[in-house]
């Protein structure tokens, strides 16, 4: 059977379903989830689209808040002050952020084309994962600054900032791919925090987007204000094994969520340099289902091109090479909404990572990732393999499994077993990826990723 995504579909789905979240998000009680207000959970699918304030104008950035809602995306992670010379670089309407570089002298016309922008998100069901300046403004250790953050004033725009979103849907995101490495540079970043919390009278989650290779728990994990952790995989090489940073996060105390915020970039050159090839939908996938299956609460997905919404005309950041229109129907963007839709037609918060559910596997030299709920189980298998699953640690006197093809969101039913002995599995088809969804048979799951993303054909 075979299901389609046409964006027609997906966006009447996405509207009736969306009217749910522009509820406030909170940290579920387990401190493992983010819920909405009335409790329903809330999966984390971003995208990195820094300059989307800063370079594009009301109508492309209305068409690219559709598409993101069309393919299933929650997040939107966007940068007020943003990297390519966002201080003084005007946007489309010839506005720059602040008078005289100066933090305390927010430009209204800026801020009203900042509004329209969340107003339109807002309007799909989106939240904006709203990183109020780029970290090369409190810490140029590389990138155009200038640096123009002191506690102080920090503290001023964090309030500024918290008062005019406090109704709007927003998750906080402090740093901008930088670490704090000087006293000051830690007092930069809690003093915004305390503004952001003061203005918007502690309405939304915050948390904090590193450098390269760093995880928000390094620095601030103690921290009261930090509601959850993130860190960035990053871009550097293949294979990164992400899920080893979302182990050591589920693993520390006090609990809180994590996720991988900057994973590698579909369509970015490996290690920046294009002879090392680039980066696809595959290893989009892989990090993806790595992070989830290892305790994340929810994934950002990126590409190249659209966080610097590169075009014809504009100078490429690290060999950008399509233009980001075209971008947005690369192939990974509609798998991460079938990451989504999968994740969504269990009860995903119950996951709990277990690579004991493995006992064995053949033909396969990547990690394999397992987690189980209380009457279901999901194993992701990058690159095809046989594998031996031990299903008892579920319930259920009969199970069911499924192949799920993480690159079109289709599945494949293997039919019901006695779950009284470990059982052999071997992928589809080899040398790809799958996922293995094994159920309580006395459960009555829907068919694995059918969800309101999807009709029958």
């Amino acid at each position: 059977m075979r299901y389609f995504t046409t964006t027609l579909v997906l966006t009447l789905f996405a509207s009736l379903y969306f009217s749910l979240s522009a509820q406030s998000l909170k940290v579920s009680d387990d401190q493992r989830y983010l819920l909405r207000e009335d409790g329903t959970p809330f999966f984390w699918l971003g995208d990195t689209a820094w300059e989307l304030f800063h370079r594009l104008d009301r109508e492309e950035a209305s068409m690219y808040l559709e598409d993101r809602a069309s393919k299933g995306f929650t997040v939107i992670q966007a940068v007020v002050l943003a990297e390519l010379d966002g201080l003084n670089t005007p946007n489309p309407y010839g506005d720059t952020p602040l008078a005289n570089n100066d933090p305390t002298q927010p430009n209204e016309a800026y801020f009203e084309h900042v509004d329209f922008i969340v107003d339109k998100a807002e309007d799909l069901g989106i939240y904006i994962g709203m990183l109020p300046t780029w970290g090369d403004k409190f810490n140029k250790r590389w990138g155009v600054g200038p640096e123009v953050f002191t506690p102080e004033n920090a503290r001023v725009y964090g309030k500024f900032l918290g008062e005019r979103y406090q109704d709007k849907p927003i998750v906080w995101i402090l740093g901008g791919d930088r670490i704090p490495e000087e006293d000051e540079d830690f007092a930069i970043i809690r003093a915004m925090a305390e503004g952001l919390a003061e203005g918007d009278n502690n309405t939304h989650l915050m948390t904090y987007h590193p450098m390269g290779g760093r995880n928000s728990a390094e620095f601030f994990h103690a921290d009261d204000w930090l509601d959850f952790n993130m860190f960035q995989s990053g871009h550097g090489e293949i294979d990164k094994p992400n899920y080893q940073v979302t182990k050591h996060n589920y693993a520390l105390n006090p609990v809180k969520p994590t996720l991988d915020g900057e994973p590698c970039y579909e369509d970015h050159p490996i290690n920046w340099k294009p002879e090392n090839g680039w980066f696809d939908e595959d290893d989009v996938r892989q990090a993806a289902y790595w992070s989830m299956l290892a305790g994340a609460f929810g994934h950002t997905y990126g590409n190249h091109n659209i966080w610097q919404m590169w075009e014809e005309g504009r100078e490429p950041v690290s060999s950008a090479r399509t233009p980001w229109k075209e971008a947005l129907d690369h192939p990974g963007a509609y798998q991460m909404g079938y990451m989504r839709q999968l994740f969504e037609s269990r009860d995903f918060t119950e996951l709990t990572p277990d690579p004991s559910l493995v006992v064995s596997n053949e033909g396969g030299d990547k990690h394999i990732a397992a987690a189980r709920g209380t009457d279901f189980m999901m194993v992701y298998l990058p690159s095809g393999e046989s594998v031996e699953i031990d299903a008892r640690k579920i319930s259920g006197k009969k199970i069911n499994a499924w192949w799920f093809d993480p690159r079109t969101g289709d599945s494949v039913s293997l039919g019901k077993f006695k779950n009284n002995r470990t059982y052999a599995f071997r992928t589809p088809i080899a040398e790809r990826d799958w996922v293995l969804i094994i159920d309580d048979a006395s459960q009555t799951y829907s068919t694995p990723g059918q969800t309101f993303f999807g009709m029958n054909e």
